[in-house]
């Protein structure tokens, strides 16, 4: 027998006891000992590899931190093996097709191994806009002046010149500082809460460009093809909006990806908006289905005024934030995305009204994945198609023109110049698309020129490419598609072609009744007809049916419309005295059976294509949220109250239960939990004396006459009860308005420093200016 005691606290010693017959003990004994050097043997290994690996971590902090001496400021030097900056086969490809200027490579490949600079970019259409930018600029970035952080200087942010409005900054603080850093922990803390709220955006410089060509209108019809993660549909939906005074724009966002998991962070991209009028599907983008849209009872393809094609790409023009990309990067990943990009740009103008524009981009430097489409894309439209000259349209951008020609080249070096050059062994990985056009006079009509590429070294962002291209008639494809469907019908006389759906390869075939039809053919007919109408009435948009589509990832709830004799709408309508022009057929729920806890609601060109197209498309998300149930809001004539996310869009047509305060009632709710009445001022509390239980509206106008307060109105949803008074809004949404009325909220790091109170330098008065609590935030004051 062996029993074994444990080293016990502050001991190395393990005691072993053996019992039993002499050979036994003896047997047992080397047994024992043979364990205690197999286990001191594991134990020095891994000791004498721990030692190793701090010696190296030590012989490269003192060598600096890596070859291009930013390893320590990148956060590489925990443990991690360092990724050098270092491609031959990359530079051996790009000096060759010669997209750097002759004179600038050393400058362009010393921009792709520095960091990338930390941009960011104001919600454009929210009216806090201006406010945000005042605060950033006359207080986190005068914050920023002769601030040095780990003996680095810290740069003042700079505004990006092309961006309009000055809506868009960038600085040269990396990540990695701006969360380590006491001295910026403020800044940053404003950064994450103002980005939860929607008002602030952090996306990369190049990223921002594709929206800004788009050229979009409130009118506009837009799809969003490869939309995740969202920074770029969150730019079309505040260009929808750009006009605040109107809470449905005639247009709408359909923003679509093939990965189900990030059409999730897509959604939540487009929540912080706030907006009825975008639409989350789940499709692969290079067969996204045709929609249809009802016009005055009559069936049409729905086609986009405008589509943004930023397609998945090599993403060798993101190196300088993407540092796998140095160890992984070969031509061979150009050469497989090259037939999936070019499946999504002809899909995407097969779907383009005549008139509209398109635009195609991608983070690559690559004219296999950039120039090669476009070319072959513009050759195949037979003049349908025209590259748009946008070199006017960002004053102070600077870009190189696009290139005509280049070469192919293998990922073992081989190059080749033209098509006929490929042996047969090699052409399943390189296609004739890939190569520029030869005919002189094609190439001259093509006018590639006009695709803008930007360099890394330029004006210190990413590497990216763009083309604007502009539907002038219908692709040569659908054309002949639609000749050939007419001549059909001549012949049988049996069909008739909507000329629309042709038009976009989707072919609308209508049966004309022969002269002795079969009556079985006739009754199911009917069957089919009636129960697709009862479901348009019903208002109910399920999912498509497993037949039709395959179903991939979770399964989500149906879109069930309000009935126009729904029974749950009138006391609603009388409790907040609802204007007649309120659309109640754009409100919807995500369940067809059992009680309706939240109403949401689409503007009413989304519910056009909701009703028609519940068979064609997966839809993961719409509408906004604008009600919700409250148990207890029934005994005070409505059992839903007003929510915080659909109010910009609700209050227009609410007449009732709208109480105005002053800015210091606003910051009394914004900083307090459940406040008694007795702590608003008397105007406040008259207005509210009268005023049954229940939800109601906060409105605060600001006043002209009074330049120094807040200059933008706010909306506020809230709860009146019988002592009290609150608003209901979410924690970062609190945040935000108490900092444009001049209140510093920030955590606290530490737990001792819990609940103290932080004022700025300067405050005067600091028991006046003091605010004890913010719910859900750990310490606020007032900077005077």
């Amino acid at each position: 027998m062996v029993s074994w005691q444990g080293p016990r606290a502050g001991h190395c010693i393990c005691h072993v006891t053996i019992s039993g017959d002499g050979c036994g003990k003896i047997a047992l004994w080397r047994a024992v000992a043979a364990g205690f050097v197999r286990r001191a043997g594991a134990m020095g290994r891994r000791q004498r590899n721990r030692q190793r690996q701090q010696q190296q971590q030590q012989q490269r902090r003192e060598r600096g931190g890596g070859g291009d001496g930013q390893g320590r400021e990148q956060g590489w030097e925990g443990g991690y093996p360092e990724i050098v900056k270092e491609n031959a086969l990359f530079e051996r490809y790009y000096r060759e097709l010669r997209i750097v200027p002759e004179g600038e490579w050393e400058p362009f490949m010393a921009a792709l191994r520095e960091p990338l600079p930390a941009t960011l970019r104001i919600t454009g259409y929210k009216s806090h806009a201006k406010e945000i930018l005042h605060c950033l600029k006359n207080k986190y970035f005068k914050e920023l002046q002769d601030l040095v952080v780990d003996g680095q200087k810290i740069e003042v942010p700079q505004t990006l010149k092309w961006y309009p409005e000055e809506l868009a900054w960038h600085t040269n603080l990396s990540r990695k500082i701006l969360r380590k850093s006491p001295q910026l922990e403020k800044f940053h803390q404003f950064l994450v809460s103002e980005t939860e709220c929607g008002n602030i955006s952090r996306q990369e410089a190049v990223s921002m460009i594709p929206p800004l060509l788009l050229n979009v209108n409130p009118h506009h019809k837009i799809l969003d093809m490869c939309a995740a993660p969202g920074s770029k549909t969150a730019q079309l939906i505040e260009m929808l909006h750009a006009d605040m005074n109107v809470p449905f724009p005639e247009g709408f966002v359909i923003a679509n990806d093939v990965d189900n998991k990030r059409c999730y962070l897509l959604v939540h991209q487009a929540k912080r908006l706030n907006s009825p009028c975008i639409m989350v599907v789940n499709h692969d983008a290079s067969s996204i289905p045709t929609l249809q849209i009802d016009n005055n009872g009559r069936k049409e393809v729905l086609f986009y005024d405008r589509i943004l094609c930023d397609v998945p790409c090599s993403g060798d023009g993101t190196m300088r934030k993407n540092i796998d990309v140095w160890k992984k990067w070969t031509t061979q990943n150009s050469l497989q995305l090259h037939g999936l990009q070019l499946r999504i740009a002809t899909r995407g103008v097969e779907q383009l009204a005549e008139g509209g524009r398109m635009v195609y981009s991608t983070c690559s430097l690559n004219p296999v994945e950039n120039e090669a489409v476009i070319a072959s894309l513009l050759e195949k439209s037979e003049g349908a198609l025209e590259l748009a000259d946008v070199s006017s349209e960002l004053p102070g951008l600077k870009w190189m023109p696009g290139i005509t020609q280049w070469k192919v080249m293998l990922k073992d070096g081989q190059w080749f110049e033209a098509w006929k050059d490929v042996p047969s062994n090699r052409q399943t990985q390189i296609r004739p698309t890939m190569f520029p056009i030869k005919d002189e006079e094609k190439l001259k009509v093509m006018n590639l020129e006009r695709c803008i590429r930007i360099l890394p070294h330029h004006q210190n962002t990413g590497g990216f490419f763009v083309a604007v291209l502009i539907k002038k008639s219908p692709m040569p494809w659908n054309k002949r598609q639609s000749k050939l469907q007419r001549k059909l019908s001549q012949r049988t006389g049996e069909i008739s072609v909507s000329a629309a759906a042709a038009e976009d390869g989707s072919v609308e075939i209508i049966k004309e009744p022969p002269d002795a039809e079969d009556e079985d053919t006739k009754e199911t007919q009917h069957l089919l007809n009636a129960e697709s109408e009862q479901s348009k009435k019903d208002g109910v948009c399920g999912p498509p049916p497993c037949k039709k589509m395959k179903l991939f990832g979770f399964k989500e709830d149906p879109f069930v419309f309000l009935s126009e004799d729904d029974p749950l709408f009138p006391p609603i309508e009388k409790f907040y005295a609802l204007d007649p022009s309120f659309p109640k057929m754009n409100l919807l729920t995500r369940t067809q059976e059992g009680k309706k806890r939240q109403l949401y609601m689409v503007s009413k060109e989304l519910r056009n294509v909701l009703l028609n197209n519940s068979e064609r498309m997966k839809v993961i998300n719409t509408g906004i949220k604008v009600w919700s149930r409250n148990s207890d809001g029934e005994q005070f004539g409505c059992a839903f109250r007003l929510a915080q996310e659909g109010i910009y869009t609700l209050y227009p047509f609410i007449n009732a239960r709208i109480i105005n305060v002053c800015i210091e009632d606003v910051k009394v709710l914004l900083t307090q939990e459940n406040p008694f009445l007795s702590k608003f001022s008397s105007e406040t509390h008259k207005r509210v004396k009268d005023l049954a239980m229940g939800s109601i509206v906060l409105k605060y106008e600001p006043d002209p006459s009074k330049p120094d307060t807040l200059q933008c109105p706010i909306v506020l949803c809230g709860w009146h009860g019988k002592t009290s008074l609150r608003a209901f809004v979410p924690k970062n949404e609190r945040l935000h308005y108490l900092r444009m009325m001049g209140v510093e909220v920030f955590k606290a790091k530490r737990k001792e420093e819990n609940f103290e109170s932080k004022t700025e330098e300067g405050d005067q008065d600091s028991t006046k200016n003091t605010i004890s609590h913010v719910p859900g935030w750990e310490t606020a004051a007032i900077s005077s």
